[in-house]
């Protein structure tokens, strides 16, 4: 999805909705470990990206559509809407802008509104209101911030390891994870489908110390292989339950190290959010997501303390920027180090196009040029067969300074391909584009000019504006 809307310009085909439909729903039944969210959101932009394709909005709304499709994806899956709206514009959009905001916010919330009219709105996870952090415990909860960040390279780097893998066919890759999960959950069954239950039972104190990192490592090397080798299905849960095991057992570690009083059920969280925030490079969509989840604001700043140093420790230690960004890479997709990419995709070219313009012949009389410098449109756009040319007005008005027309009526005839003018070959581009495409063929065919069509031409107006390559410069200035 990220690919498709960085390079594709959101345009999302219909199949893969379908296909994330019945993949996710095959993956859940048969208890694979992934997670609900990740089809959720699929569904939800793709859905949201076809609807834009229908009704023929600009490209670049396409992307606002996505990322309102993606946060009304994760609200619905989780009942959480205002970490909807941090992870579509964290990890889909990747920028925050209020033009961006208040869409995907309507979206985020109907959504909410939508799945707590089916399913109602309980609590996902009853903690205990009355959790509260003694200063003593702060370094430990540093402690265990790094030992999450190093699960999450771990998880990462085998996610990536799998990931790898895809020139083997479907069959066979999908025949790999049906048996190792099958034979692992013989002895670790909590393994098995998101493993909410799990995480229920860690919340509540039912887990051993043994049990929590046994399903830590087998939960963390099944969801990996299966996420890594295509396996239909989302991340989020699982690194909830990984990051929410592994600090359940730091918390039982850490009540038997230390005199002070230390609460697992807090560890349990501050481990759900520092791994998800890690995992996906977006701790503040992880900081919101569980206090959302847990109805519980005691834990806000152990939170945040614990999620940056997870996530600290990936990109500063282990130089990784998270699982999406990593396949991204992998494929030659470096979205990070082209920020100018994703500033100029979500403009579009009717919002920037100078309308300064005027269609005419090749062949223009004395009288017609003199009227068109006196109060000049900015272009000629000179129609001559099926070709456009564009010319400066400003062009035509030196020729007739430095041109002598004492003896020339009104009514003779110039010849504008005569008149050696400066003039731009016409290279086309449609309405619905966006900057980035417009600067991309502007630099692809080596011209300094576009001409912008109706995307259903028209004989009455075929010519909607002029793009310059001044004119993406400036705007990218501003």
């Amino acid at each position: 999805m990220l690919e498709r809307l960085h390079n594709n310009n959101g345009a999302l085909p219909f199949r893969n909705i379908v296909v994330q439909f019945c993949g996710g729903v095959i993956a859940l039944l048969t208890g694979q470990s992934v997670g609900r969210e990740g089809p959720c959101v699929h569904l939800g932009a793709g859905t949201a990206s076809q609807l834009g394709q229908w009704l023929g909005l600009p490209r670049n709304s396409l992307r606002t559509l996505v990322a309102c499709g993606a946060a009304a994806g994760i609200s619905a899956s989780f009942n959480t809407p205002m970490a909807g709206v941090i992870f579509a514009m964290k990890v889909i959009l990747m920028e925050y802008t209020i033009v961006g905001f208040i869409p995907v916010i309507v979206a985020s919330v109907l959504g909410a509104v939508i799945s707590q009219l089916v399913f109602g709105s309980e609590i996902s996870f009853d903690v205990d209101a009355r959790i509260g952090v003694e200063v003593a415990v702060i370094p430990y909860m540093l402690v265990a911030g790094l030992i999450f960040g190093f699960a999450a390279f771990a998880f990462t780097r085998l996610h990536m390891l799998f990931f790898r893998l895809h020139r083997y066919s479907l069959l066979r890759r999908f025949t790999v994870i049906g048996v190792v999960t099958g034979l692992i959950a013989v002895f670790v069954p909590e393994i098995m489908g998101t493993g909410y239950d799990t995480l229920t039972d860690a919340l509540n104190g039912v887990l051993t110390l043994e049990v929590l990192l046994i399903v830590v490592l087998a939960k963390l090397a099944v969801t990996a292989l299966a996420t890594g080798l295509g396996m239909f299905g989302g991340l989020i849960g699982p690194s909830l339950v990984i990051g929410g095991c592994l600090g359940g057992a730091l918390g039982l570690i850490g009540a038997d190290l230390m005199p002070v009083a230390i609460s697992p059920e807090l560890f349990v969280l501050l481990g759900m959010v520092a791994m998800m925030g890690a995992v996906l490079n977006a701790p503040m969509a992880a900081l919101v997501a569980t206090l959302e989840l847990s109805h519980s604001p005691e834990m806000i700043f152990p939170s945040m303390l614990t999620v940056v140093v997870a996530c600290l420790t990936l990109k500063q230690g282990f130089r990784s920027e998270g699982v999406f960004t990593e396949q991204l890479r992998h494929h030659g997709h470096d979205i990070l180090s082209d920020q100018g990419k994703c500033f100029l995709s979500r403009v579009g070219v009717a919002s920037v196009m100078n309308e300064s313009f005027v269609i005419c012949d090749p062949e223009l009389s004395l009288g017609q040029a003199k009227a068109l410098v006196s109060q000049p449109p900015i272009w000629l756009v000179v129609k001559d067969t099926d070709t456009l040319q564009l010319i400066p007005t400003a062009e035509l008005a030196r020729w007739l300074e430095s041109a002598e027309l004492d003896e020339m009526d009104a009514t003779d005839r110039l010849q504008l391909k005569e008149m050696n003018l400066a003039s731009y070959a016409s290279v086309e581009i449609d309405s619905l584009a966006s900057l980035h495409e417009a600067s991309t063929r502007l630099l692809s065919v080596g011209a300094e000019a576009l001409v912008v069509i109706p995307v259903i031409k028209s004989e009455a107006k075929p010519v909607l504006g002029v793009i310059t390559k001044t004119n993406i410069l400036n705007y990218y200035g501003m």
